[in-house]
């Protein structure tokens, strides 16, 4: 087996050793009590999380497996939704709406940008009344966020739809309250900044949404969500769980909780500064604009003639730190530096120096 290295991808992250051990629990009954005790307290720390009294549930599936569950469950065939597309993540969100036999109304702008409120409200003005708004908060493809969730919850509000963000690779570097903006449904997943393995979706409901769901069930069934409400309430999942996640879920949200989840949100912040400024210092050009910028992911063009591949693989295997680069359009030109859950001080400067290093050896 290779040795660990420093995953500075934009997911999945680095995790704790107290999280890998939390995996080694007992396989249990998951119609028993001790995984409703297990899961109760999930849901718990779940809603600290999103800063909900509401609904919340965890899906066994990636954080796609949630975004598919938030659009199957409210999309119906002829439904139209408004969805800012700026990036690789938001233009497959608006794919699944029509996958779902909804209508998508793009509001689009060039990559390493976002759509502005007033275009958005421009977008929605012109449509009147439609089913939901999806919006992406963090596009990990280009390391842009978009700056306005309440703003855009409001909008969407104004015209009797839902609100839905994708906050996967976001949540927990920024705070996302989702009662006190109104957000009907927030996604997240467990291996970005909450720090936990790979393989769990953690979604929140609002009241509305919730009592729209249950008298209007969807066409799906692993991702019925008033399914997974209804067994819910008695602690259980209506399918097998992956219980080895969810143990490590619960331990990743003890650390958050201890934390305390203003400091850690603070902590991306001060990261994601750092990085940014030690980038920048070896002449590195940000792709995102300066005040779009994401903290939890930082995207970054590469100097001319630097091959992506050769780079990364040269600094993964002599340097020990695993990046990711672009895709799409990005392809071949950008690197992205994932600054997410365990993210510190350590991490940035064994990350910096590494790429520092590596990169003298590819501008020689």
């Amino acid at each position: 087996m290779d040795k660990q290295k420093l995953i500075m991808l934009p997911g999945p992250t680095n995790v704790s050793e107290r999280v890998m051990r939390a995996m080694l629990g007992p396989v249990i009954n998951h119609r028993g009590d001790a995984f409703r005790e297990l899961y109760k307290g999930v849901l718990e720390k779940t809603r600290h999380l999103f800063q909900t009294e509401g609904d919340v549930v965890v899906l066994s599936s990636s954080g796609t497996g949630g975004v598919e569950a938030a659009v199957w469950n409210i999309i119906r065939p002829g439904d139209v939704a408004v969805v800012p597309v700026f990036g690789e993540f938001s233009t497959r969100l608006a794919e699944a709406v029509e996958m779902a036999g909804g209508r998508a109304v793009r509001v689009t702008s060039e990559f390493g940008k976002v759509p502005t409120t007033d275009e958005l409200k421009a977008a929605m003005d012109k449509q009147g009344r439609f089913k939901a708004m999806y919006l992406v908060h963090n596009e990990t493809s280009t390391g842009v966020a978009a700056p306005y969730i309440e703003e855009a919850t409001r909008l969407a509000k104004e015209h009797g739809a839902f609100a839905v963000i994708d906050a996967i690779s976001s949540l927990g570097g920024y705070a996302i309250p989702v009662d006190k903006w109104g957000v009907d449904v927030c996604i997240t997943g467990s291996q970005k900044c909450i720090a936990a393995p790979p393989g769990l979706a953690l979604l929140s409901l609002s009241k509305g949404v919730a009592e729209f769901l249950k008298s209007s069930p969807p066409k799906t069934r692993y991702f019925d969500i008033p399914r997974y409400l209804e067994y819910g309430a008695k602690g259980e999942t209506p399918f097998t769980p992956a219980l080895p996640l969810y143990y490590a879920l619960d331990e990743a949200l003890g650390e958050l909780l201890e934390e305390g989840f203003a400091k850690r949100v603070e902590r991306h912040e001060r990261m994601s500064g750092l990085l940014y400024d030690g980038l920048a210092k070896m002449g590195m050009k940000a792709v995102a604009e300066k005040s779009v910028r994401s903290r939890t992911v930082v995207a970054s063009y590469y100097p001319q003639g630097v091959d992506d591949a050769k780079f990364r693989k040269a600094l993964a295997h002599d340097k020990g730190v695993v990046i990711a680069g672009g895709f799409g359009p990005f392809a071949g030109k950008v690197f992205r530096v994932g600054c997410m859950g365990q993210i510190n001080e350590g991490y940035v400067s064994t990350t910096l120096k590494a790429i520092s290093e590596t990169m003298a050896g590819f501008r020689n």
